[in-house]
């Protein structure tokens, strides 16, 4: 089971209906509370920040520790030594990424692309994972676009304005031959 996180009760609603059983709203006040509780229920020690910028990679970590600090090794004053690895990728938000150092000494933050990734893992569970896609594209990695707009629109002000804007649920395609 995953653990996901939204900024708004519209996106926790959004998620509960598709199936989600964990879904924490970083707006809730009671936020690192339910965290904590999700990771607990999922043993989740990964994480996957499509924000990066702001305290949520932080956020995860401390939530992660405060996981493990629910059953101490005694005569560890360093914090858990379960490992703890959030990585960044997306980056919906520009602003430099803040640590409050709160999760003890065995954690990593790190970037995640794609490539990398495939790279990593070769050529041939690479055409696997490739294979899966094209057999699920209009299933599982289904997409859906709010329009379809050609070049010469991608350069008109007010279309630019509207494909630029950080809003979920809202892509753009850009058809070249439009």
């Amino acid at each position: 089971p995953l653990v996901n996180i939204v900024r708004s009760d519209t996106q926790v609603a959004l998620l509960k209906d598709l199936g989600a059983e964990h879904v924490c709203n970083s707006t809730d006040a009671d936020f690192i509370n339910s965290l904590t509780d999700a990771l607990e229920a999922t043993q989740a020690t990964l994480a996957f920040d499509a924000i990066a910028g702001g305290e949520l990679a932080s956020d995860i970590l401390t939530a992660m520790e405060r996981v493990a600090e629910r059953n101490p090794v005694p005569g560890n004053r360093y914090g858990s030594t379960i490992h703890k690895q959030v990585y960044l990728y997306g980056v919906l938000d520009t602003a430099p990424t803040i640590l409050n150092r709160s999760y003890g000494m065995a954690w990593g933050v790190g970037g995640w692309l794609i490539p990398n990734f495939l790279a990593r893992i070769g050529a041939e569970r690479s055409e696997q994972l490739r294979q899966r896609v094209a057999a699920e594209i209009t299933t599982t990695f289904a997409s859906y676009y709010t329009d379809v707009i050609s070049l010469a629109q991608a350069l008109d002000i007010d279309t630019a304005r509207r494909y630029q804007e950080n809003t979920t649920g809202k892509k753009y395609l850009i058809n070249p031959q439009k």
